[in-house]
């Protein structure tokens, strides 16, 4: 993926950013729930009953939010540089990350590091070297 850095406009990113704020904060306040990508998606197998509403609704926001914001703008589609093979490999990648550290960017980064948890803390940093790293060594080595 590639941005176009002659349009990119901070004002989207800050209106993003303020908007997954919002929705992380109510989530806690309102329902005592962590918005976490992978928990979120992680609960609904096996479901429980009460418990699959609001996790299909959390997901249906991720999937539909984009599209109804490309819709509204006219925002160009992304560009994915990578092949599938490697699509698929980053994917099991982040998977098992996600399961190793208990959770996933959105849950540690967002909610932990807002929460002030040193585990959500030390998580993130961990993300972070891994991601600079990866690109370094896929950029510059390989």
């Amino acid at each position: 993926m590639s941005i176009d850095w002659a349009h990119f406009t901070p004002l989207s990113a800050l209106g993003g950013g303020v908007l997954i704020g919002i929705a992380a904060a109510w989530l806690i306040l309102v329902d005592g729930r962590i918005l976490g990508a992978s928990g979120i998606l992680g609960g609904l197998i096996p479901p429980q009953a009460g418990d699959w509403a609001w996790r299909v609704a959390a997901l249906a926001g991720l999937l539909l939010a984009p599209t109804i914001a490309r819709v509204l703008w006219a925002t160009p589609a992304p560009t994915i540089g990578a092949g599938g093979a490697t699509l698929i490999a980053g994917g099991m990648l982040v998977g098992f990350g996600t399961r190793l550290a208990n959770g996933c960017t959105s849950g540690h980064g967002v909610c932990g590091v807002a929460r002030l948890s040193p585990r959500s803390a030390a998580a993130t940093v961990t993300f972070m070297a891994a991601g600079f790293a990866t690109v370094f060594l896929v950029r510059h080595v390989l």
